[in-house]
């Protein structure tokens, strides 16, 4: 099992968001995080990261709402950084997935929304983690760059990785499974219990 979670519960500041949560990702599986705007699906997204409550596993790739780039650099200067801090040297192979290699000498600052979207996702292949969180990857690009980000992602998962992917659109990702984030919506009584344990 690639991650394995069980009865995680989420905070947003100083309030209990999702309680309870359990989820599990093998080799090869996507699951697909479904629910309305505020309903904690970064929230989510950034525990399993260990971007919020003090945990960290090296082979999680996380990408948000940022692309996480440095505009002052190229393309290529971007994604050689990353590879000399993650010691996966692929550079010019994922230039070639992303459709970047065209793009290389271009400084990131002059790039549009879905080319650095491009660019923030070669970031993770280039950690070389197994499980991918991506939270929204497709939200505001084309239809051609969607289909660009959904190919890398079923490749990964292909090759044995897995992914767990806020996003309102079908990707069409084989094996992909459905978890409808307000089946974990926290209610008061949790945040009761979990005040009585000791928690808070």
């Amino acid at each position: 099992m690639l991650l394995n979670v069980s009865n995680l519960n989420c905070m947003r500041a100083d309030k209990l968001i999702l309680s309870n949560v359990s989820l599990s990702v093998d080799n090869g599986d996507c699951l697909i995080l479904r629910g309305p705007n505020g309903s904690g699906k970064t929230t989510l997204l950034r525990y399993l990261a260990g971007l919020s409550g003090g945990r960290y596993n090296n082979n999680i790739a996380f990408s948000g709402h940022l692309d996480g780039v440095k505009s002052t650099l190229t393309v290529r200067e971007n994604l050689e950084f990353w590879a000399g801090i993650y010691g996966f040297d692929q550079v010019n192979n994922v230039m070639d997935q992303l459709l970047l290699t065209s793009l290389q000498d271009r400084a990131a600052g002059d790039m549009s929304a879905g080319q650095k979207r491009r660019l923030g996702l070669a970031r993770m292949l280039l950690t070389g983690a197994s499980v991918w969180l991506m939270d929204e990857p497709t939200v505001s690009l084309d239809t051609a760059t969607s289909e660009v980000i959904a190919k890398a992602i079923k490749a990964h998962c292909e090759n044995g990785g897995a992914a767990i992917i806020s996003t309102h659109i079908d990707l069409d990702i084989p094996r992909a499974r459905i978890l409808t984030i307000t089946d974990f919506t926290a209610k008061p009584t949790d945040h009761k219990n979990l005040f009585l344990e000791g928690v808070f």
